[in-house]
């Protein structure tokens, strides 16, 4: 089973973590770590974390490249993951499973968190697989409403 590091994006990793690019086919179904970043700057209950595999724990400046890039808030009482972008050439080896069951193991830490939830382009097939093999359900917010191209879920416990 494969295991995610998660770690802060720091002076030192965030051009590595500007590198990172989706598969050709995914462009415009999730967002770039350049505006991600850009807007974790200026809004500061956004938590951007680069992914690396779990060998690069307890190395301060690993030598393995970095897997990918996620990041979430927790507004309200949900912990929302705003972004999962696992690089191109380390797509389908499950590291965005293991993002994403590492994500939703930090917010059951947080006691305010009483929802975990995402959203992904309708179309992002991939996407949604992923999410309802987690045991995420459609989410029935208002919001959702006025964004007819996004999928909202939830996970169900």
């Amino acid at each position: 089973m494969v295991k995610v590091h998660l770690r802060k994006v720091t002076r030192e990793n965030f051009r590595e973590c500007l590198n990172l690019q989706v598969a050709e086919s995914q462009k415009g179904l999730v967002a770039t770590t350049t505006q991600s970043l850009a807007e974790a700057y200026v809004d500061s209950n956004l938590v951007p974390l680069a992914v690396c595999d779990i060998a690069a724990c307890g190395y301060e400046q690993p030598k393995m490249p970095m897997i990918g890039f996620t990041m979430y808030e927790i507004v309200a009482g949900v912990g929302f993951v705003m972004r999962l972008l696992i690089d191109s050439k380390h797509q389908q080896q499950g590291y965005g499973r293991a993002t994403m069951i590492e994500v939703i193991r930090r917010l059951k830490l947080c006691p305010e968190v009483e929802v975990i939830a995402t959203s992904y382009r309708k179309e992002n097939e991939v996407a949604a697989k992923l999410y309802q093999s987690l045991g995420f359900k459609q989410w029935e917010i208002s919001y959702a409403l006025s964004h007819p191209t996004e999928a909202y879920v939830k996970l169900e416990n």
